[in-house]
């Protein structure tokens, strides 16, 4: 018999891909919601067609006005309200995140109901180290700044995880070579779905393989933690610099790459230094 739902908000893990994953508890507080925020109702309405639920959609995301914000906050006082995002768990990497904070602000009652996470699926996936994991998300799509960030990620010693579009996958994954070095990768898509498919490689063969190949569909991509850095010779990090030059400045790309290689900051800097005023 199940617990009867109080006023609140109602966090809801819905599938992504197989419906046969929505939890019994899940359907309840959809059922017996007096609405459901959703990110999309034509991708929600699926759902709770599925379950034979009609109606009760309101259209959220984190850019609603704090007007529309405050309504809602409102009603939770004395509703059931639930929030959905199109498939897994809201907040990760989908709306909700303002709505919490807000509502634990006001001390609002808030439950989750625990579910799908394609972040979680495909680590347990790949078979790379699930012990230590940081999840980035979408890395940005212009070139520079997604260097950038995954310059900021190098010395993570954790498994990394990100989401990608597959128009852009064989991009990231250069990038990711270029910056991280060749580590071990798991290309996962369509999780849960008809076809489903996990891809195990190096850096190196899969940014080959994407450059050519546009997978369709839902991707994670899982980057494994470095390895035991081999000391790199002069040559390796000369030209590593210099290619740092084309895009940032003398300071910037000397703390890059001392970075990425261990080397000492104040030499590089003065060898880009030097490289600059023989130009």
């Amino acid at each position: 018999m199940s617990t009867p739902l109080h006023p609140g908000l109602y966090i809801v893990a819905t599938p992504i891909g197989n419906l046969g994953d929505l939890s019994s508890r899940a359907e309840q507080v959809l059922k017996e919601a007096d609405y459901i925020l959703v990110e999309d109702t034509r991708v929600t309405g699926k759902l709770l067609n599925h379950i034979g639920i009609k109606g009760r959609m309101q259209v959220y995301n984190d850019h609603k006005g704090q007007m529309d914000r405050n309504k809602i906050l409102e009603s939770i006082r004395c509703k059931i309200v639930a929030l959905v995002s199109d498939a897994g768990t809201p907040l990760i990497s989908d709306p909700g995140y303002k709505l919490v904070k807000e509502a634990r602000d006001l001390d609002l009652p808030v439950t989750t109901i625990p579910g799908p996470s394609a972040v979680i699926a495909a680590l347990t996936l790949s078979g790379l180290p699930s012990d230590r994991f940081l999840f980035e998300g979408f890395l940005p799509t212009k070139t520079r700044a997604r260097q950038n960030i995954l310059v900021e990620l190098q010395a993570v010693n954790a498994t990394l995880i990100f989401y990608e579009n597959g128009s852009r996958l064989g991009k990231m994954l250069a990038d990711a070579l270029d910056v991280l070095g060749d580590r071990e990768v798991a290309v996962i898509r369509e999780i849960t779905k008809k076809f489903e498919e996990t891809v195990l490689g190096n850096l190196s063969d899969l940014a080959k393989r994407y450059d050519e190949e546009k997978p369709k569909g839902e991707i994670v991509v899982i980057v494994g933690p470095p390895g035991e850095k081999e000391p790199a010779d002069t040559s390796t990090i000369e030209e590593a610099l210099k290619e740092a030059l084309t895009r940032l400045s003398a300071s910037k790309a000397a703390g890059e790459v001392a970075q990425r290689f261990g080397t000492d900051r104040k030499a590089l800097y003065d060898l880009a230094n030097r490289w600059k005023s023989e130009l």
